[in-house]
């Protein structure tokens, strides 16, 4: 019984190695990896995508952000708290997906020279807020909506995380990575 009891431990100390191994090898294959420094090609795509969805039913819209760096975000971090200004995000650098490409922000642009954030607008006249059938759209196309978050809601953010959560992609890992694993 002993013998039994021992042999189990040493199997088990022998998989806790294995599994502390496998994650030291993903952590090195991944870390050194540089950040991007555009959009995603996926989430350029929908986003262009988003833009003549919306206009096929009367809306036009702009892309206000996509792609920041971390010192960019962490920048707007600062916005209303040590520098002038509202507060936009809570997110400093390197915790927005905007940091990654995988992220971008959207305004109505009912004419040429304006662009606006107003949540009730209804500028195709079809009694529904254009704001609302723009993040319908943009959930359509696989797009997540910062309206839905519980804690700190950013209406004009969409985002295609791919699975990966802010410490992945901290530590290296990309979307290419979770599509070449599929």
């Amino acid at each position: 019984m002993k013998k039994s009891a021992q042999a189990l431990l040493v199997m088990l100390l022998g998989l806790v190695i294995a599994i502390v191994l496998y994650q030291y090898i993903l952590q090195q294959k991944y870390e050194k990896r540089p950040l991007p420094t555009n959009l995603h090609p996926r989430v350029e795509e929908a986003s262009n995508a988003l833009i003549a969805d919306a206009a096929e039913i009367g809306i036009d819209i702009t892309i206000t952000d996509g792609y920041r760096s971390h010192q960019e975000q962490e920048s707007l971090y600062e916005q209303g708290r040590s520098t002038e200004g509202s507060i936009v995000t809570n997110a400093r650098g390197g915790d927005s997906y905007h940091n990654y490409g995988l992220a971008i922000d959207f305004a109505l642009q009912p004419s040429a020279n304006e662009v606006i954030w107003d949540l009730n607008y209804d500028g195709n006249g079809n009694g529904k807020s254009d704001w609302l059938e723009v993040v319908e759209l943009a959930k359509a196309l696989g797009f997540s909506w910062g309206g839905d978050w519980e804690n700190f809601k950013d209406y004009p953010h969409l985002q295609m995380d791919f699975g990966l959560t802010l410490r992945e992609l901290k530590r290296g890992k990309r979307p290419r990575d979770v599509l070449e694993e599929e």
